[in-house]
């Protein structure tokens, strides 16, 4: 069972899949397959970060666990997703960006 901070980036991960597939697929009752199959690689790299509950947010992470093509896949559904978060899950925005913030203090120290 993922902690609660986990559970909270696999439903940021989630919304964002899913916002992006609906705004690129038109898919707005389930996920087309590549994006499905995107969410299942994000959901198993997230519950194997080696940072466990003490993740940082994969963009300022200095460890790179995706394969090269699901970076690619990842970060492009973000860049689309990310500015949409605010007005569609506004909580779930404001928690990452201050995840992002967190990590960034941590490494300086």
């Amino acid at each position: 069972m993922p902690s609660a901070r986990l559970a909270r980036e696999h439903r940021t991960v989630a919304a964002m899949i899913g916002m992006y597939c609906r705004g690129h697929h038109g898919r707005h009752d389930d996920l087309c397959a590549d994006c499905s199959d995107l969410l299942t690689y994000a959901t198993r790299r997230i519950d194997h970060c080696p940072h466990g509950d003490n993740k940082p947010s994969c963009g300022v992470c200095t460890i790179r666990c995706y394969e090269r093509t699901m970076q690619q896949r990842i970060a492009l559904v973000m860049r689309w997703s990310g500015p949409r978060m605010t007005l569609r899950h506004p909580w779930l925005a404001t928690l990452h960006l201050f995840d992002r913030f967190r990590a960034g203090r941590r490494q300086t120290r």
